[in-house]
């Protein structure tokens, strides 16, 4: 049976207020990581964050975290090849993974990233899930499907996150929800729920703060 992938319902008013906690604490970089060695102890849990470029990545962590500078967008190839951790509260991580799908981005860099990136979806035990970003206004696009493929060779359940839905009319962003809906239906590693967000007008951002902190 084909799963329908919903729209997360909105949690309860308990839920709600632990995701507020978790994310009213404090929340810090703790570093940029190039190599698997270089990971911090993982003795916490953590959710990561994938996306291609411009998806509006950086803007939603500094919204899940209310800190306007916490996560900082770059549009070139190379500056973003790194894995970034951030704290939250005294629980969690926030796993920054780097943008993809950069065309002009040099093959070597390209490689790299991809190394370490399987490396770390496979081998970090700490890992709960993987948000994957999606632009409401163009929906999966093909280079999407490489990440999703990999999330699924690694056995990682990963959750679709929807971006700027403020940027698109109900009734386009209904025809955007059933593509990717489309695409999920292919992948066993997915959650069988959406999050619609939007990180200007705080859309689902509350929502998201209860699914991290619920995670066990």
């Amino acid at each position: 049976m084909q799963l329908p992938f919903p729209v997360t319902q909105d949690p309860d008013h308990q839920s709600l207020e632990k995701g507020r906690l978790l994310f009213a604490g404090e929340t810090e970089f703790v570093k940029g990581v190039v190599a698997m060695s270089g990971l911090p102890d993982p003795d916490r849990m953590e959710v990561c964050f994938a996306g291609r470029s411009n998806v509006g990545k950086s803007s939603l962590i500094n919204a899940l975290t209310g800190r306007k500078g916490l996560a900082r967008a770059s549009n070139t190839p190379g500056r973003t090849q790194e894995i970034n951790f951030f704290t939250a509260g005294e629980s969690h991580y926030l796993v920054d993974l780097p943008g993809y799908g950069y065309a002009n981005a040099p093959v070597p860099v390209v490689e790299k990233w991809q190394r370490l990136l399987k490396q770390y979806l496979s081998g970090r035990q700490t890992l709960r899930r993987a948000f994957v970003l999606i632009d409401a206004r163009h929906g999966a696009k093909k280079v999407d499907e490489e990440i999703l493929s990999l999330l699924d060779s690694a056995a990682v359940t990963f959750q679709v996150v929807l971006t700027k839905a403020d940027k698109v009319k109900e009734k386009e962003r209904e025809k955007v929800l059933d593509q990717v809906r489309n695409a999920l239906s292919k992948h066993p590693a997915a959650f069988p729920e959406l999050v619609v967000t939007s990180s200007e007008k705080g859309w689902g951002i509350p929502t998201l703060r209860s699914i991290i902190t619920d995670l066990t």
